[in-house]
C-alpha cells in the first residue's frame, strides 16, 4: 500500500490536529452553509416561476418535457423551502 499523504481540501486539512486555522478559512466555512441553502432556494424559485409562465404562455410546452399540469401546479403550489 502507498503511504504517501492524500490530498485534501483546505477545511479538511485545517481539521486536522496541530494545522493552524487562518480566521479567513473560518469565516468562508461558516458562510459556505447559508450560501448553499441560499443558491437551493433560489433555483427553486427560478424553477417554479419558470414553470408558471410556461403554463400560462405555452401549456404545450408541460407536455414537451414530460410533466403532467397537475404535477406542475403541484410544483408550482410549494413554498420555495420545499423540495
Amino acid at each position: 500500500m502507498n503511504d504517501a499523504p492524500t490530498l485534501a481540501s483546505a477545511p479538511h486539512q485545517a481539521a486536522w490536529p496541530g494545522t493552524p486555522i487562518k480566521p479567513a478559512e473560518v469565516s468562508r466555512r461558516h458562510l459556505a452553509i447559508p450560501r448553499s441553502i441560499i443558491a437551493t432556494w433560489s433555483e427553486r424559485i427560478r424553477l417554479r416561476w419558470d414553470f408558471e409562465q410556461m403554463s400560462n404562455a405555452n401549456p404545450h410546452l408541460i407536455d414537451d418535457i414530460g410533466l403532467t399540469r397537475r404535477q406542475v401546479e403541484a410544483e408550482i403550489a410549494k413554498p420555495f423551502w420545499q423540495a
